[in-house]
């Protein structure tokens, strides 16, 4: 655990004041001389080939500058290598159209709107080639996911166990396309001086962006620059590279001037990743006490023809209770789609939604609580694996939460609590999600007036990591939070890994601490060697930073800025890169390179390491309309050491909230025929506003756990998401009986 004060105290953004007036400089906020303007031209069929171009109607627009299709830069770039999953979908690189809303055309002109109007008068002469959409499509193929990045398992004999089982649940239930629908836009602005390229994009990894376009554009990394100081949304949509990228600076090149691109909103359905719709296989056998003799759970997930991803969330399913007799199993559905990618706890939201359905089924199956249920198969060790779990509140979160919401009050018999014309249902169902970490760097340095700079390539995706690095930095220096300067998003600083998988508050943490812990060992060591100092002759490893003075263990102090003066002639700057438990020794130069690396919650050797939680809704469907809402709901969860209380607190209501919106209204839906998506808007994607979400409480469990790593934290950014839609699934059936296993949950499925 930190020595200092201000680990766990609330405290404001120290970038809220420029967000809110303006003056944090998002990537196209980025100030370029003379910019081009580039729009794109897509697909409009969703499989088949370009036969050719007719440009003469977009070149007569005033103001074009030029037109990029296959046909004169198609060689130059190499496709993008995704992070997870093998290969992808082209764009410029031939004439080949695998999905609906693919680049086909990039067009540049001397202002948006004159980009817009020439790129609207591309005319393409396609060879359709009939689609497949989705599921059940005609051409779509099934495969069996090989052994790879993730791992099912196999233990016992599920099979067997299930077929003597006393109590059974057998049930199939899917999840939807999903769509991010960032506030901020996906846009790239590029710039080129001297052959070296300037990038400004939103980017969870800006190493990763600039190591993945230098392959593409067959360029050193090092003379690329990326820019990205703050990021308007992401959660997985801007974690990897898309082919924008590189057309963009090639466009950029081609004119020896800035280009500039924001897309529409409509096309970041198709240019950028998205969640991918699943559907699922559970059989749960248990004994009438209701211990789990057996857990079965086979998904099915669609990807682009050419790629591999999938989440295969059964690596957390499998762990989550206490089991003999496990078999997991993930298949891949290839349709003609744009590639699918990382979307807020992307294995975990769709994955856990049947297993707590499943499990509120088989409470009901046993005329037994739900929570009680969850009780009798609570494991401190890992059912899949053996390993212990480092630490695991589960039941913890179950308690506290159960107590806040008034559990005790519920009705177990579905349909019988009501408040007038109103059904009301009560709900609830775990939250889990590893606590992974990354290697980073950090370089921080003390000035003569006490005041400190942070300077990582950490980044900011709406989270607060501009405070957590302040807060970590002045904690571990013991200054005020207002002396701290913190400078990110850049790959002219320290690395800092992806900006993910609820890894990077404690990866960043541990880098600058580590770095700070460098600056107190040199002043510490310049105190004791001092022949004049109040510290002379004492053990450096006794003396701390606290309250702007270097302190000793009998009381000695003196102000930090004198112990400086002992150190450094002017400013001490102090280097240092952190390299968790579990991965390689190379990862820090793989960070480098820009390839990702973490040390994975249940990928350790020692440890299975996770932040759980338990989340409680309570839903009110409309006795004769069968309108669903959701008056309250109640989140509890254990992670590890809390940084920041105040941003904690809106990480985990925003996951909660966004599970409403998985639950009762988030779905992209897509023409069968044209594999084509429909409500590619904002208007008709639809999300939770004010009058759906009305009372959410979050209580952060007080949990301490030295093994998961040295500062005790688990990320946060994910497990509040996780367990929100079964929960209502639940509730839902609490209230009416009807059990619907397809999510959204919409009223038609209640009439």
């Amino acid at each position: 655990m930190p020595d200092g004060k201000l680990f766990g105290q609330p405290a404001i953004r120290i970038d809220g004041r420029a967000k809110v007036t303006g003056r944090a400089r998002y990537p196209s906020d980025e100030v370029v001389a003379n910019p081009a303007w580039a729009f794109l031209v897509t697909s409009a069929i969703a499989r088949g080939r370009i036969r050719g171009f007719d440009l003469q109607e977009a070149r007569a627009v005033p103001g074009l500058l030029d037109i990029l299709t296959h046909d004169n830069v198609g060689g130059e770039a190499e496709k993008p290598q995704p992070m997870s999953g093998g290969s992808t979908t082209p764009t410029l690189e031939s004439d080949q159209i695998c999905h609906d809303g693919q680049i086909i055309g990039i067009v540049v002109a001397e202002s948006f709107e004159a980009a817009r109007e020439a790129a609207h008068k591309v005319r393409v002469d396609y060879e359709v080639q009939q689609a497949s959409a989705s599921f059940d499509s005609p051409g779509a193929e099934e495969e069996v996911r090989e052994a790879g990045e993730h791992k099912d398992y196999q233990v016992g004999d599920a099979e067997a166990a299930f077929a003597a089982a006393e109590v059974t649940i057998d049930a199939r239930y899917g999840t939807p396309t999903q769509h991010h629908n960032a506030i901020e836009l996906f846009t790239t602005t590029c710039e080129w001086r001297d052959g070296k390229l300037t990038v400004y994009e939103p980017s969870q990894f800006v190493y990763g962006l600039r190591g993945s376009l230098a392959k593409q554009l067959r360029m050193e990394p090092g003379d690329i620059h990326v820019v990205s100081r703050f990021v308007g949304g992401a959660f997985g949509s801007k974690g990897g590279i898309t082919a924008r990228t590189a057309w963009i600076a090639i466009a950029a090149r081609r004119l020896n001037r800035p280009v500039k691109l924001v897309p529409t909103r409509d096309q970041g359905f198709t240019i950028a990743t998205y969640r991918a719709e699943t559907r699922h296989h559970i059989q749960l056998g248990a004994t009438p006490d209701g211990k789990l003799t057996s857990f079965r759970h086979e998904g099915w997930e669609v990807t682009s023809r050419p790629s591999q991803y999938n989440v295969s969330g059964t690596e957390t399913t499998a762990r989550i209770y206490a089991c003999p007799n496990i078999l997991t199993k993930v298949n891949l559905v290839h349709a003609d789609r744009n590639t699918p990618g990382f979307m807020r706890a992307p294995p975990d939201t769709p994955y856990m939604f049947p297993l707590e359905s499943a499990m509120d089924e088989l409470a009901a199956a046993l005329n037994m609580d739900p929570i009680e249920l969850r009780r009798i198969n609570d494991t401190q060790t890992d059912p899949a694996t053996g390993k212990p779990y480092s630490s695991r509140c589960l039941m913890r979160c179950y308690d506290e939460g159960a107590a806040r919401f008034g559990w005790q009050r519920r009705d177990a018999r579905p349909g019988t609590m009501r408040d007038g014309e109103w059904l009301v249902g009560w709900g609830c169902a775990t939250a889990a999600y590893p606590a992974n970490i990354g290697p980073a760097a950090a370089r921080v340095t003390l000035s003569p007036e006490g005041r400190a700079r942070v300077q990582i390539a950490a980044h900011d995706i709406g989270t607060g990591a501009y405070t957590v690095v302040a807060i970590t930095a002045a904690d571990r220096l013991g200054l005020e939070l207002g002396q701290v300067v913190v400078e990110m998003g850049d790959t002219d600083l320290p690395a800092a890994g992806l900006a993910a998988g609820s890894s990077h508050t404690a990866g960043i943490s541990h880098a600058v601490a580590k770095a700070c812990e460098g600056i107190r060992a040199r002043l510490a060591e310049a105190a004791v060697l001092s022949n004049d100092g109040p510290m002379a002759g004492l053990d450096p490893a006794s003396l701390v930073l606290s309250a702007g003075m270097l302190r000793g263990p009998a009381g000695q102090s003196e102000e930090i800025q004198k112990a400086l003066g002992r150190a450094a002639s002017g400013v001490l700057e102090v280097y240092a890169e952190n390299l968790p438990k579990g991965v390689p020794p190379d990862a820090m130069g793989k960070i480098y390179q820009g390839q990702m690396a973490m040390s994975r919650g249940h990928g350790r050797e020692d440890a299975i390491t996770y932040a759980f939680g338990a989340q409680f809704v309570e839903v009110r469907v409309h006795a004769r309309t069968r309108e669903v809402r959701v008056p309250r709901a109640v989140g509890a969860f254990a992670s590890g050491t809390i940084v920041n209380p105040l941003t904690a607190h809106s990480q985990y209501m925003g996951g909660m909230i966004w599970g409403i919106g998985a639950a009762l209204h988030e779905a992209t839906e897509i023409d069968p025929r044209e594999a084509r998506y429909v409500n590619d808007n904002i208007a008709e994607y639809l999300i939770p506003v004010n009058s759906d979400v009305r009372s959410i409480e979050v209580i952060m469990v007080p949990e301490e756990d030295s093994q998961v790593n040295p500062l005790g934290i688990k990320g946060i950014g994910e497990v509040g998401i996780v367990g929100m839609n079964a929960a209502i699934a639940n509730a839902v059936w609490h209230a009416t009986g009807r059990r619907v296993r397809e999510l959204p949950i919409r009223m038609e499925h209640l009439l």
